[in-house]
């Protein structure tokens, strides 16, 4: 039987992509993403899962409290029995509520070296703070903002010429790569959390 993801985004999918090219090409064996949630409906990500054949569906937060909203989120990831949920660019933070319906199975890529920068224009953040290095971190989601227990970072040097465009394109492809391995290690169920640490067994990262 196949890991059913859930993926929900708000985006164009870059990073749904990448998982879903990693699974076709059997780097993350026994996987599978059953379905593809967006709050909006103009999000590029939509077309890029129907493309590939992937259930995908809307589900507008337009007018709706944070658990409100969640609550039909969550019923759609359990009618689609969905075991990991992997946030690819959805811009809304997570209730309570959502987070204890899928207790340590909820991943987050964001573009900074957490617990620096957490939030939204973190290269832009990087950038002015006037770091020398910055990159991703993938994390186990709860309910405060960037904060859960961190699975993987990867490095990216700041060059004196970088924009937020030069550094985001960077920061990106490493994306593209850690979330694949956070995701594989979860499955694999290789890991245990002490306090906030998240130690991988048999050096699974």
């Amino acid at each position: 039987m196949s890991h059913r993801i859930g993926v929900l985004l708000s985006g164009r999918g870059s990073n749904f992509e990448a998982l879903a090219d990693s699974i076709a090409a059997g780097r993350i064996p026994g996987a599978e993403i059953v379905l593809v949630i967006s709050n909006r409906e103009d999000a590029l990500g939509l077309q890029r899962a129907a493309a590939r054949r992937i259930p995908a569906r809307v589900i507008s937060s337009k007018g709706l409290q944070r658990e409100a909203y969640d609550r039909l989120v969550v019923s759609e990831l359990q009618r689609a029995r969905v075991e990991l949920v992997c946030l690819a660019g959805f811009m809304r933070l997570l209730s309570p509520y959502f987070v204890a319906c899928f207790p340590q199975r909820i991943l987050n890529i964001h573009p900074s070296l957490l617990p620096s920068f957490p939030g939204l224009e973190a290269q832009r953040q990087a950038l002015e703070y006037g770091v020398k290095f910055s990159g991703c971190t993938v994390h186990l989601v709860d309910e405060n903002l960037d904060a859960g227990p961190i699975l993987a970072q990867a490095i990216v040097p700041v060059r004196d010429d970088d924009t937020d465009e030069t550094l985001s394109a960077r920061i990106l492809a490493e994306e593209h790569r850690l979330y694949t391995e956070a995701v594989r290690l979860i499955l694999s169920g290789r890991y245990r959390i002490v306090g906030r640490r998240v130690i991988a067994l048999a050096n699974e990262l």
